[in-house]
This record gives structure tokens, C-alpha cells and sequence, in this order.
């Protein structure tokens, strides 16, 4: 290559190039740093003709190597994505699993300590204390695929507050849906019981949970029977819903699917409710705090006023039901304490 520089200003590089047997494409060759070869594809073509992105393909991807016990290498992933229609070869799902940290032996790690569940069966005493949810992968044989559908459940009244249904289901899906329970019924100090699926133990999510002051626990591997609720429901649904009907289109089963939880919260009879339906469980615990609470107020400050309650010994105990106070005074054969408790609760009637 000095011979080559120090003679170009005499006669043409490329006879140099030849006296001294140095091929001319080697000499201008300029190394490139990029990737060699065609550019990849950044979509995938199901056989439906419908484009995908690959980043549709890497969360499809997720949920087949997510569930329980699942070992999937690149080859059995590949195999399930055709088996949903997809049209990919191995060495593109071994590309696509390789930059997402998905391969077999690289280890999905989750920042900070699960907090499993203590008590197996939840003993809820009021609405919004213990919510639960789940997927459910819902067939669509117009479409040959599945869907899934994610249900948030009340535990007290077995309401469902909330329910999705996509063709995929991401972190930012799950976000959303805890955004609107929050911002409809709150969920500071509530329990929120899941499975250990991808979408629940993602980062994201468990920050989110923890800003709205939520408690998030785990149920442990290999036991739906931790999640017994949500389990129950999905089985309903699968009775009533999914092997009574033959969906032909998305549409169709989110219209189905739409109908029937609402005719689940507000018809349904729940065994386990003594035949009432949830939206009647619900409405009856609110009902009885919005009734009765105010009402015991009023009348504990009129008795309160009453001359002689104090004389008798019967101070009105605040944990005690009025109208159980009321008739414990009555009872007492004092006449001028009768004419009066009467004539309180005439006062409050007119109020």
C-alpha cells in the first residue's frame, strides 16, 4: 500500500494496483458497522392477510412463554404462533425472542419481593375490601383465534366492576383498567389477589397498584384454588357462554361477552349470595350505611336530650341499635320516660 501511495502521483492506482497484485476492490473497500443483509422485517402477515407488528408478535410471545410450568424454546414457540395463524418461520421468532430477552434460560427478573397470599379463602366483610382477577382465553372460530378476556371481581357481592376483552392484553391495558375502578370507587387500602402472569407481576403495574396505596398479593404456584373466586366466575362463563355459543367475529363475542356480565351483576341469582344477585348484595351494604348511619346520629342526639335517661341508669350505648334502646327504655314501665321517647321520635319524624 506505500508503493501504491507513494507512485499514484505518476501513473493511475489501478495499474499500480495491478503491478503490485492488489485486488482493486480490496483497496477501496470501506468497512460498514451495520447490520449485513436485507433489513429485518418490523411486521408479520397472518394468514387471514392481516398485518401485524412484531411488537404485537413479542407480546403474543410473552403470553405463550408466561403461563405455569411452560419451557418453551424458540421451536415450540414458533409452533404455536402457526397454530394461531401466524405466518413465521424459526429463525425470525428466534430474532425476535433473542432482542426481547425471551430465549430459553434468560431469566425474567422482577424488581422487589411478591407478597403472597396468607389465608387460601378470602372472608370479605364489605364491598371494595378484596378484589381478584384473571384471563380467560376466549375462542372466535369465525376468526380461528383466540381472545382474552380480563375480569376484575368484587369478592362481598361477586360484582364484576370491570372487564376486558382485546385480542391482546399489555401492562398498559391492565394500568387502564385499574385507573377507571380508582377513579370510580377507590382503591386505597383495597387487596387486590392475582396469579403470577405476566401481566400482574410487571413492574409497571405493581408501581401503579403501590401509588394508589392498593395492597397487590400473589397467589403461589400450581394453586388456582387461591384464586377461587375468579376461577368460579370463569367457569360460570365457560358453562353459560362459551359452550353455548359459536362466535364468528370479535364483535360478536364482546357484544355476547358485554351482555352477559351485565346480566350476571344485575339477574343472575348467586348461590352463594342465598339466591340474590351481586348488584343487589352491593346496593344493600350502601343502602344500610346510607339509611341507617345518619338516622342513628339524629336520634342519639334527641335521646341524648330526653330528661330523666340519665337518672335511669339506661345511657344510650353508641354501638347499640336505637330502635333497640328505645323500646329497652319503653320497657322500664316509667310512663313520663315512654311520653317522651315518643314524642322524640315524633320530632324526628317531621324533620
Amino acid at each position: 500500500m506505500s508503493i501504491v501511495a507513494q507512485y499514484q502521483s505518476c501513473t493511475k492506482k489501478r495499474e499500480l494496483l495491478k503491478w503490485v497484485g492488489f485486488p482493486a476492490s480490496s483497496y477501496y473497500y470501506k468497512p460498514s458497522h451495520k447490520r449485513k443483509g436485507r433489513r429485518p422485517s418490523t411486521t408479520t402477515t397472518k394468514k387471514d392477510g392481516t398485518i401485524v407488528s412484531n411488537i404485537d408478535v413479542v407480546d403474543e410471545i410473552r403470553k405463550i412463554v408466561s403461563g405455569e410450568f411452560v419451557c418453551y424454546g424458540y421451536q415450540n414457540v414458533t409452533a404455536s404462533l402457526k397454530g394461531l395463524e401466524y405466518i413465521i418461520n424459526h429463525k425470525k421468532v428466534y430474532r425476535l425472542m433473542d432482542e426481547h430477552e425471551l430465549l430459553l434460560g434468560k431469566v425474567i427478573r422482577t424488581h422487589g419481593k411478591r407478597e403472597w397470599v396468607k389465608l387460601r379463602k378470602i372472608i370479605a366483610t364489605r364491598p371494595m375490601e378484596y378484589l381478584c382477577w384473571d384471563l380467560k382465553y376466549i375462542w372466535v372460530k369465525g376468526e380461528r383465534r383466540n381472545y382474552y378476556m380480563l375480569s376484575l371481581m368484587d369478592i362481598y357481592s361477586r360484582r364484576i366492576l370491570d372487564h376486558i376483552f382485546q385480542g391482546s392484553i399489555r401492562k398498559i391495558d391492565v394500568i387502564k383498567l385499574i385507573a377507571r375502578i380508582d377513579l370510580n370507587h377507590g382503591l386505597k387500602g383495597v387487596t387486590v389477589r392475582n396469579d403470577n402472569g405476566s401481566q400482574f407481576i410487571a413492574n409497571k403495574v405493581r408501581h401503579y397498584l403501590r401509588t394508589l396505596d392498593a395492597n397487590q398479593e400473589f397467589t403461589h404456584i400450581a394453586t388456582p384454588e387461591e384464586n377461587s373466586y375468579i376461577e368460579a366466575f370463569h367457569s360460570i362463563l365457560e358453562r353459560e357462554v362459551i359452550q353455548r355459543f359459536e362466535f364468528e367475529s370479535y364483535y360478536e363475542a364482546k357484544l355476547t361477552l358485554d351482555a352477559y356480565v351485565n346480566f350476571y351483576n344485575n339477574k343472575r341469582q348467586h348461590g352463594s349470595l342465598k339466591r340474590k344477585t351481586p348488584m343487589r348484595v352491593w346496593n344493600e351494604y350502601y343502602q344500610s350505611l346510607s339509611t341507617d348511619k345518619p338516622q342513628t346520629a339524629v336520634v342519639s342526639e334527641e335521646l341524648s336530650r330526653v330528661s330523666g335517661c340519665a337518672d335511669t341508669g339506661l345511657a344510650l350505648d353508641k354501638s347499640e341499635d336505637t330502635a333497640n334502646f328505645a323500646n329497652r327504655l319503653i320497657n322500664e314501665n316509667s310512663e313520663n320516660i315512654k311520653q317522651e321517647v315518643l314524642y322524640s321520635f315524633e320530632k324526628l319524624s317531621k324533620l
